[in-house]
């Protein structure tokens, strides 16, 4: 099998790349992009999570459900497509998250948000996963102009699918949290100016970070070492003189944004302890800038855990989820009847035995 360069994995705006194939796409991507080898173990845990879940159940609820709605196009570039994920009670307009996937600005795809968007669905929570361009395919500007983009989209049409356009909640994770807060600030900063928008930052009732990083000058060398190496990362970034404007921890602190900083929506970061991808200092530092400019911010640390345990070890084990649980009560206060269904919602069940979920964590390259 011959895969070509990594834009040949693209076609038609969707990424074609099965479990099965993933070592041979992580080893070529190894060879010519300098990301670390411990990829081609995680392969393996990403074929044992097909046997053990995805053949079986997210395969068929992805493709075969009436809650999903794959590929709905927000766009005319490559990638821009969205999956909707819907509850099966359609009483009155339900609030919406859209969610940006990580995967170090490189590997990001919207069904990677899959997971959540069925289970936030249980609860009554229509979910929009948003496709955008990777690297090599787009570099920052091009993810946060698809972001932005995709945003507008369910900002002006999700009630069309029974979505509230009044209760709106962007979440991102990963690289998918840095994307999305661009996309935030950004949005601000230009309504603060009085330029013309298609959507406003006050249709966004609250912003969930998770484990995201928020600082490109802190970052870049923190990668390099890790394996995402700096040339690749500038790239990415544009350059380093575009570090500034994709770094929203600095940009917040400059006084000619002072006026951006009021129109935040209360932002919520969660972070583990033990997170080595991006340390939770990121989330940390960023929190501190927002309080010092008067925004609402708040960060949640979980001790011990690493940069995929909240979005995908946790979920998959099963039972109690004490991020979801954060994150569905934002979203559900003051509805008291919404609060009682979810004080009284079942465990959720084992997706994928204990150990494969700690031999993925042990040689996850993330």
């Amino acid at each position: 099998m011959c895969l070509g360069s990594p834009t040949n994995w693209i076609q038609g705006g969707q990424l074609f790349v099965s479990a099965g194939s993933c070592s041979q796409v992580c080893d070529h991507t190894a060879a010519c992009m300098g990301i670390n080898d411990s990829c081609l173990m995680f392969a393996f845990m990403l074929r044992q999570f097909r046997d053990n879940y995805i053949r079986e159940e997210f395969a068929y609820c992805y493709f075969f459900s009436s809650q999903v709605r794959r590929s709905i196009v927000y766009g005319d570039q490559p990638r821009n497509r969205l999956d909707l994920y819907l509850p099966i009670n359609t009483n009155g307009p339900k609030p919406v998250v859209v969610f940006v996937t990580g995967g170090a600005w490189i590997i990001g795809y919207k069904a990677w948000g899959s997971l959540l968007g069925l289970q936030l669905a249980e609860r009554d929570i229509i979910v929009a996963c948003v496709d955008y361009r990777n690297f090599p395919q787009g570099t920052i500007s091009d993810m946060v102009k698809d972001v932005s983009q995709g945003v507008s989209f369910v900002c002006n049409l999700i009630d069309r699918f029974g979505g509230d356009p009044n209760r709106i909640y962007l979440m991102g994770q990963s690289a998918g949290a840095h994307i999305s807060a661009c996309v935030l600030l950004e949005q601000a900063i230009k309504e603060s100016r009085g330029e013309s928008t298609t959507w406003s930052v006050s249709q966004i009732k609250a912003y969930f970070g998770l484990s995201g990083g928020y600082n490109l000058f802190n970052l870049v060398d923190h990668f390099h070492n890790r394996g995402l190496y700096r040339s690749i990362f500038l790239s990415i970034m544009e350059g380093e003189g575009s570090f500034e404007q994709f770094s929203p921890e600095v940009r917040i602190k400059d006084p000619r944004n002072r006026e951006a900083a009021s129109l935040l929506p209360p932002i919520k970061l969660f972070h583990g302890t033990s997170d080595y991808s991006i340390p939770s200092d990121a989330s940390i530092n960023i929190v501190e800038a927002l309080k010092g400019v008067g925004a609402e911010a708040e960060v949640i640390l979980y001790e011990g855990k690493s940069h995929t345990d909240l979005f995908l070890q946790d979920p998959l084990r099963g039972g109690k989820d004490d991020l979801f649980d954060h994150v569905v009560s934002v979203i559900h206060a003051g509805d008291e009847e919404a609060l009682a269904k979810d004080a009284s919602a079942p465990p959720r069940k084992r997706l994928v035995p204990e150990i494969l979920l700690r031999l993925a964590r042990h040689i996850s390259p993330f």
